[in-house]
């Protein structure tokens, strides 16, 4: 065997490893994903049997069961699992696009344009439901263009649009809290229960406005997942393997933002999700194959694991975003010490 076929051969060999290897991590954080939501089917504050779970989503009325398992538990379950898909999704994106860890919606004023819009929405005009969903997506892909446009002098720099994002998100903030210190009794209750990020409440008809959602959003997504991986390698080397970058750019942002603002629309700002997702799932995968899809199941896990924790594994009950802000947190700061260390900027 010749040099350069002993080459080629080992080059294949490798690649057949790393598909292999990703394949059967996607195929682990799948059964996570399942068993999770197994789990939150299976056991709360009662436990009910799989068998009686299968027969009830099967159409067959069980006393007793029908209302728990078709009203209370599959909503909730099923929510948890789509917005986990679109923020795990989402924030990867961004990430990747501008190649730091820190590039999530939470910072970046894409959740805060969402929030702001939907905190309005309800106190202002007193709007609910659908109006509210609609509303919140539409500030999201403004807040995240308005940043794109002040971050884009001269080509868009990874830490001048967190940055940039970083102050949009504290003026919405700042928006925020104006409309809550302003706010009516029986709308700041609404509100606020909105702004922490909750399933409480979740309900059959909020699932098909989320999986469309990750179809239209996830799909447009996958079309340019070529690109977006050549992004991670520079723009000069992106557009010299000919990537139109500008295009590009806004398409992942459109899509993007689509889901993490339908995810926020339905379940309210979910804290560090969109953040976590993706650190999380590059740790898993290694250099063995894209995250994007480890992402979103990392944010289905998280989400799912997160609620379940806030409603039966503590003293108090917790809405989910609770619970993940706990979790997200001390990994920022930890985040920010080893960039520190390193020596390196944003």
């Amino acid at each position: 065997m010749t040099a350069p076929a002993h080459s080629i051969e080992t080059l294949a060999a490798r690649r057949r490893r790393r598909t292999s290897r990703h394949r059967l991590t996607l195929g682990i954080l799948a059964g996570l994903v399942f068993a999770l939501f197994t789990l939150t089917m299976v056991l709360g504050q009662s436990y009910t049997p799989l068998t009686t779970v299968i027969r009830v989503l099967m159409g067959e009325n069980v006393e007793g069961a029908s209302f728990l398992i078709g009203t209370l538990r599959l909503p909730r379950a099923l929510v948890s699992v789509l917005a986990g898909l679109c923020f795990g999704l989402g924030g990867v994106v961004f990430q990747i696009m501008l190649r730091n860890p820190l590039a999530s919606p939470d910072f970046i004023g894409i959740t805060w344009g969402a929030s702001a819009a939907a905190v309005f929405s309800i106190v202002v005009l007193s709007l609910s439901g659908p109006p509210v969903s609609i509303v919140a997506v539409v500030a999201g892909l403004l807040a995240a263009l308005l940043v794109y446009g002040l971050a884009a002098r001269n080509g868009v720099a990874g830490a001048r649009f967190i940055l940039v994002g970083i102050g949009i998100s504290a003026m919405l903030r700042s928006v925020t809290s104006y409309i809550l210190a302003s706010a009516p009794a029986w709308s700041l209750q609404d509100a606020l229960r909105w702004l922490t990020g909750s399933v409480n409440g979740a309900q059959i008809s909020d699932v098909l406005p989320l999986l469309l959602a990750f179809t239209l959003f996830g799909g447009l997504l996958f079309t340019q997942r070529r690109d977006l991986e050549a992004l991670r390698m520079g723009d000069d080397t992106a557009a010299a393997l000919g990537v139109k970058v500008a295009r590009t750019r806004i398409l992942l942002i459109i899509a993007a933002v689509g889901l993490i603002g339908s995810a926020t629309a339905i379940t309210g700002p979910i804290a560090f999700v969109s953040f976590l997702a993706g650190p999380i799932a590059a740790r898993i995968v290694g250099g063995g194959g894209s995250v994007l899809i480890p992402a979103a199941l990392v944010g289905a896990a998280l989400v799912l694991a997160s609620d379940y924790t806030g409603q039966f594994l503590l003293p108090t009950r917790y809405p989910v975003g609770v619970i993940s802000g706990v979790l997200g947190a001390p990994y920022l700061l930890y985040l920010i010490v080893r960039i520190n260390r390193k020596g390196r900027s944003l």
